[in-house]
Formats: structure tokens, sequence, C-alpha cells
């Protein structure tokens, strides 16, 4: 429950001043406040507010280039390229947009492939703006080396987010986002603060034991993939799109042992966009499927929940504990 509630624009402007007291220019700092204060209101609470004191550390920690300004490669086909020398992805993605816009509407489909980026947040933000503007997205990212394979007890991949969004008649846009892991590093860190035991199957200790206890999975241990085997499958083929593609890293060669405090991967992203304008009444079909799923017996779709948090968070603020802000404040 909510101890405190602030209003978007508020917590936005709450934390770009956070991330300016850190030394990041107004523009990169804008953009990772209004990501992060987006992830809170809509309840991604372990992308929220929660990844601050990892976002100031990594800063802190000389970690890649935070204040770097995103260099691209226009092309002149549907991929365009961008280097975000060691900055945000967030920030690559920003800056790349109105191209990206401009490609996939003159040519029905574009991409998006960036290299030497830093991301922290949910992945959900990156692609529902474009299915509101009535286009298709899919993005992944790969991150650190947290995953074992399955069977496995080494880390090897990310956990390695993919989310997708569509636009949908009458509806707020169908959007899902989700680890390649069986539970996301975020919420295995909440649990371990808050002493909570995980599902069995989640992952492993450091002797490749499985466990429920998140200490042991985040000291020395692992988390397995969703869906054993397939789910390692599909890891792997975002650190193929995500990585090897862009020219970023893979989660593996993560390496920032030099740099104490840093939690940020520096790794890549890929991200397609597709315009359904040519396929008649693409939006309504959307709608038409989503009501067949709810019919048959689905309490809800993904992303139902958020939008609905997000429609108490327009009328009421976005909720924030006492701690929560007396953190935020901490640092400015």
């Amino acid at each position: 429950m909510a101890d405190t509630r602030l209003s978007f624009d508020e917590l936005a402007l709450l934390l770009r001043r956070v991330f300016e007291a850190q030394g990041l220019p107004a523009r990169i700092a804008a953009v990772l406040g209004e990501n992060c204060a987006a992830c809170q209101r809509d309840g991604a609470l372990s992308h929220g507010v929660f990844r601050i004191p990892g976002y100031v550390s990594t800063i802190q920690s000389g970690w890649g280039s935070p204040s770097a300004l995103p260099v691209i490669d226009a092309g002149e086909g549907a991929l365009i390229g961008v280097d975000a020398c060691g900055g945000f992805a967030q920030v690559a993605l920003d800056a790349a947009r109105p191209l990206l816009l401009e490609r996939v509407r003159a040519q029905g489909i574009a991409a998006l492939s960036i290299r030497n980026s830093q991301h922290f947040s949910a992945l959900w933000p990156d692609v529902e703006p474009f299915a509101e503007a009535g286009l298709v997205a899919l993005s992944v990212v790969n991150s650190m080396a947290v995953v074992a394979p399955a069977p496995g007890a080494t880390p090897v991949f990310g956990t390695n987010p993919m989310a997708f969004s569509s636009p949908r008649a009458g509806q707020p846009p169908y959007t899902w986002d989700q680890a390649s892991s069986a539970l996301a590093h975020g919420d295995v860190q909440i649990a371990a603060r808050e002493g909570h035991k995980l599902a069995p199957g989640t992952g492993v200790d450091a002797q490749g034991t499985p466990t429920e206890n998140p200490d042991k999975i985040l000291n020395g241990g692992a988390l397995l993939p969703f869906g054993g085997h397939k789910g390692a499958s599909i890891a792997m083929l975002i650190e193929i799109l995500a990585a090897a593609f862009t020219g970023g890293a893979f989660s593996s060669e993560v390496d920032w042992s030099d740099h104490p405090g840093a939690k940020i991967p520096l790794t890549g992203q890929f991200l397609l966009v597709m315009d359904p304008s040519h396929t008649d009444g693409f939006a309504q079909r959307v709608a038409q499927l989503s009501d067949a799923v709810r019919a048959s017996g689905s309490a809800r779709l993904p992303g139902d929940r958020r939008h609905r948090i997000r429609a108490e968070a327009a009328q009421k603020g976005v909720a924030l504990t006492t701690a929560d802000l007396a953190m935020i404040k901490g640092y400015l």
C-alpha cells in the first residue's frame, strides 16, 4: 500500500533532478527520469524507483560513459545503427526514434540496432509508444550473465527480456514484456530484501543445486531459464540478436570487476518496428483475438494490470513508500 503519492510529472522531475545531481546532462537525465517514473507509475516496481541506487552506484563507479550521446548511422535501408558510446539505450532510442518512424512509414518496416548501450529498465516502455502510434514493435536486450543454460550451473545468459506491443481497436495496446529467465533479476533482489522464498525451478546455488533461497541465487548461484531448454533457446536467440547482430557484448563478456558498484550491463539492443496499415482492420482483428482469449476464461491479458494501475495513478498519483521517497530525496 502506498504511503504517499506524487503526480507522474512531479516524480519524473524529482528523478530527473537525481540524475542531474550525479552530473548527467539535462537531456539524458530527463529521458531516464521519465522512463523510471513510468515503470513506477505502472506498478513495475522492480524497474521503478527501486533501481535508483543501482543507477547512482553505476554512475559513481566510472563504468561506461553515462553522459555520452549516441552516434547514429542512418544507412539507406531498413536498418538504422546506433552506437550508444557507453551511454544509455533509452537515450539512444530517443535520439533515433524520429528517423525510425520516418523509415517505417516509408518502407513498412524498420529496425534499430543499438550497441555499447546500458539498459536497466523494463522493456515495455521501449515498444508501447510505437503501438500507441499505430505500429507493431518487438524488442530484445541482453544483460549480464546471471542465467545458467538448462541443464547447467554456470551463468552464460542475461535475463534477456523481450517485449512486444501491438495496436488494438477500442483497447490499450496489447503489450507484453517478459524475461527469458524464470524470474526477473530485480524480482529476485526484491525477494532477498524482503526475505521471501522463490518458486521451485527459479534458480540454483553456487554448487548447481536447485534452491528457493534468493540470496543463494544472487551470491554465486544462477537463475534458470523459464521452461528449461525452451527458455534457454530464447535466451540464446536474444544474445544473437542483441549482441552478435548489433556488435554489442554478450552477457558473459560483461566485466565490471574494475568498477565496484557497477550494476548496469553494457551490451546491446535490437528493435523491430512494422506498419500494419497495409492490412485492413488489423487493430480490430487484434481486439477480436483479445476478446476471444478473455472469453475462454483468461482473467486478464498481458498489460491489463499495468493499464489499470496507470489509470489509478492518473487519478490519485503514483504510489511510493515513505522509504522510497526518502531514498530519492537523499540523492539530491
